[in-house]
């Protein structure tokens, strides 16, 4: 089974954010969420919390079992534009980038021995 969590209109470029999300594929949730705290960027707090989101989503719909990060999906945003002055008169337009994050958990399965 599978469990999906969304971050939408996220403050973050989604390039950043892709630095991130490749150390934790495949990975468990407990371990992901240890990876995330101890890595010293910005985007990592918001990542950590679309994790927690998708982990609780996971407990609602079935009880006991592990989870592991199944894919990470970071797609661009819209930007919004702002303006910004320049030498000789000019304006230079500045992007303010933002980023959708969707995290997808799939269920470990265990084996009976």
């Amino acid at each position: 089974m599978e469990v999906v969590a969304k971050a939408k209109y996220v403050r973050h470029s989604s390039r950043k954010v892709r630095e991130i999300t490749g150390l934790l594929v495949g990975k468990e949730v407990n371990e992901s969420m240890s990876v995330v705290r101890n890595i010293p960027k910005r985007a990592s707090r918001t990542l950590e919390k679309v994790i927690k989101s998708a982990k609780s989503n996971a407990e609602r719909k079935s009880s006991g079992s592990g989870w592991k990060i199944k894919n990470i999906i970071v797609e661009d945003g819209p930007a919004s534009k702002r303006f910004r002055a320049a030498t000789m008169g000019r304006a230079v337009t500045i992007k303010k980038r933002t980023s959708h994050i969707t995290v997808v958990l799939e269920e470990i399965q265990r084996r009976n021995k």
